[in-house]
């Protein structure tokens, strides 16, 4: 597992200074004129995108394993439960509905609409729901925010909301600023950590709900923390950067391969393999052609579907099996 870690923690590190210095001609052409304006867009935009991909990329590894591991389903992914287009419906509710423009009160509004979808699932599906339970709840509360978000931008009082929202929609990090990076990171890391300390709760819990109150746990306050904690930390990221497909359904099922199938365990490799996917992905929308622009949910949703259909049939297989 070590080395494994080890090796994934290189390869985010060596993805972060491709991501920092390519396309290198621009930059190199800009440093030869004028090196301030160099500093200047390395420092306020390609430091920012490439701190969004990281922090959000972990983000959505680390909440897709702890709500795999609280739903006890390889098929619980924020995008999956719907916590990102609850997160997206939050947002667009406050940002052109309530006038709320500040980054801290759009990544608050984005958080209590991932709550609010989480919480839905939870009683929809219950506590221990079979995959295709999950999957069919997920999908519904996932539909139902999108066509609500759709419906909310086309009435805006703003003609242009849609349009303008088109990119964030999609998943976006291009033109952040470091102060997005501050509003979004800040709020998804503090939940993040709560759901690290969190990971011998989650691992027993895997062992059900006895074993997990006999080891002093309590399964019930568990879960609000669970479902509190993802939500305020997808909620945060997706208010600036969109939201982001696949990268929380992705990361902790190749997680599980390096922890021996320890849920709790899996948060931090899911939140290295995150953060690594979410900045190949990021590489890999620069390679669109000039003047043209590739969304960063189509890249990872590209990457993910073959991998969910993967799981999918697997998990059918071993049900006939």
């Amino acid at each position: 597992m070590r080395r494994g870690l080890v090796a994934a923690a290189l390869l985010l590190l060596a993805l972060a200074a491709v991501a920092l210095l390519l396309p290198w001609g621009p930059l190199q052409a800009v440093w030869q004129e004028d090196r301030s304006l160099a500093a200047t867009v390395l420092f306020e935009l390609r430091l920012p995108r490439t701190l969004l991909a990281l922090i959000y990329g972990a983000t959505l590894g680390i909440a897709g394993a702890a709500l795999q591991a609280l739903f006890a389903n390889p098929l619980a992914s924020p995008d999956i439960t719907g916590g990102s287009s609850g997160a997206a419906l939050g947002a667009v509710v406050g940002g052109y509905w309530l006038g709320l423009t500040g980054p801290l009160e759009l990544a608050a509004c984005g958080a209590a609409g991932a709550l609010l979808a989480l919480l839905l699932l939870l009683l929809a599906a219950g506590r221990r729901a079979e995959a295709s339970t999950v999957l069919l709840a997920g999908l519904a509360i996932s539909l139902a925010a999108g066509a609500a978000t759709s419906l909310l931008l086309a009435l805006a009082p703003s003609p242009f909301a849609f349009y303008d929202s088109f990119a964030w929609l999609m998943g976006s990090l291009v033109d952040r600023s470091l102060a997005q990076v501050a509003a979004s990171g800040v709020p998804a890391l503090l939940a993040c950590s709560l759901l690290l300390a969190r990971t011998a709760a989650l691992d027993s819990l895997a062992l059900g709900e006895d074993v997990a109150a006999s080891l002093g746990f309590a399964p019930g306050r568990l879960r609000v923390e669970v479902v509190a904690a993802s939500a305020a930390a997808v909620g945060a990221c997706v208010s600036v950067c969109g939201a982001v497909g696949f990268v929380g359904l992705i990361a902790p099922v190749l997680a599980r391969r390096l922890t021996g199938g320890h849920p709790g365990r899996a948060m931090v490799p899911a939140a290295i393999i995150g953060a690594a996917l979410l900045l190949g992905a990021d590489l890999l929308t620069r390679l669109a052609p000039l003047g043209r622009s590739i969304p960063l949910g189509v890249i990872t949703a590209v990457a993910g579907t073959p991998l969910f259909l993967w799981i999918v049939v697997r998990m059918r297989w071993r049900l006939t099996a």
